[in-house]
């Protein structure tokens, strides 16, 4: 028997139009390096939802490689960058921002938020520091949304944020891996427009939001828009097919699929939940997004694991766990309700 697989949101290929759209442009010819018509269609329509601002739009392969390149580019060797301690360039990435030479400053966060309060006082810490060159200098503020966790930030705690950078002269780096997720979800009041608004550079994810791979990095600082090709190309991260990455993003954006999909796999993701407190499962953490982290017993973890492959996350005490499930743009109603009256028996 094939098992059901909810262990994460990139275990399909892609949409079928994205197959589609790939298959069909299969023996046409392009130029290198994102320079084609395609990147160029992508990115005209991923900006028709930015509310008129003047974004750089840049096609790459994966979350961490975007992470890594977006910090070092936008940051002296001196400066570094805050988020949250569950945040994934913390946590996630094998290092990967410490090697390019910047110091992560991870602050507590709560539900896998960190607020606007907390980082005040870390860039405050250092304004009034009389061993500046001693330390390393804040300058970049870095958020998921959304979390790590499956929470979202609300549309007053990201202006808030925002003040705070705009006090302190930071710039605001959202990590979108699972933006769609988070606009998706019935509890947000963010729009894209919103987080055009209020980040100097953000980026919308593909690999985990139906695409075979690639990320779309919007930049809208000017002063994060100087070299960036060339960050790009000097971190490893230019696709000389670049009109891979085009071509599903405009498939993604032109149709609508991005939106309806991603809102369609939060809707599913919240029937999940919903069978679990029926059941008396408790959550580990109120997600409204695709993730859903609940605390199950071992017996109750092997006996839901005979049919469905879920996430294990960690140990919370003795023979009690927390796991994950996580639908996708790929879920299917019926499997979600064969997971659901599975989760009724335990």
């Amino acid at each position: 028997m094939n098992k059901l697989r909810w262990n994460n949101d990139y275990n399909q290929g892609a949409h079928p139009a994205i197959i589609k759209a790939l298959e069909k442009t299969n023996n046409e010819s392009y130029c290198g390096y994102g320079l084609d018509e395609w990147c160029k269609k992508g990115a005209d329509e991923i900006k028709k939802h930015l509310g008129g601002r003047d974004a750089d739009v840049h096609f790459m392969i994966g979350g961490t490689q975007v992470n890594f390149t977006v910090i070092t580019s936008a940051l002296r060797s001196y400066q570094s960058v805050i988020c949250a301690d569950s945040g994934h360039i913390n946590v996630h990435e094998t290092g990967a921002v410490e090697n390019t030479g910047h110091k992560i400053e991870a602050l507590p966060g709560t539900d896998g938020k960190i607020q606007a309060a907390q980082i005040k006082e870390a860039a405050e810490s250092f304004r009034v520091s009389d061993v500046k060159e001693h330390i390393t200098e804040p300058k970049m503020v870095y958020i998921s949304f959304p979390t790590e966790y499956g929470t979202i930030y609300s549309l007053s705690e990201l202006n808030e944020i925002r003040s705070v950078c705009d006090e302190y002269g930071l710039y605001l780096f959202i990590d979108g891996a699972r933006l769609g997720y988070g606009l998706g979800s019935p509890e947000c009041d963010v729009t894209m427009e919103d987080i055009a608004r209020v980040s100097d550079v953000f980026y919308i994810g593909g690999t985990k939001c139906g695409a075979l791979f690639g990320e779309a990095v919007v930049i809208l600082n000017d002063a994060l828009k100087i070299g960036f090709r060339s960050y790009i190309k000097q971190n490893g991260a230019m696709l000389a097919k670049g009109w891979l990455l085009g071509i599903q993003f405009y498939t993604l954006f032109s149709e609508g699929i991005y939106f309806d999909c991603m809102k369609a796999a939060s809707t599913e993701a919240l029937r999940i939940k919903a069978a679990f407190e029926e059941r008396g499962i408790k959550s580990y953490i109120e997600s409204y997004t695709n993730q859903q982290f609940v605390i199950l017993t071992e017996k109750q973890m092997e006996q839901i694991g005979e049919k469905h492959i879920y996430e294990y996350e960690m140990k919370l005490g003795d023979g009690i766990h927390c796991v994950r499930f996580c639908t996708s743009f790929a879920t299917k109603h019926e499997d979600v309700d064969a997971l659901i009256e599975d989760i009724a028996k335990l």
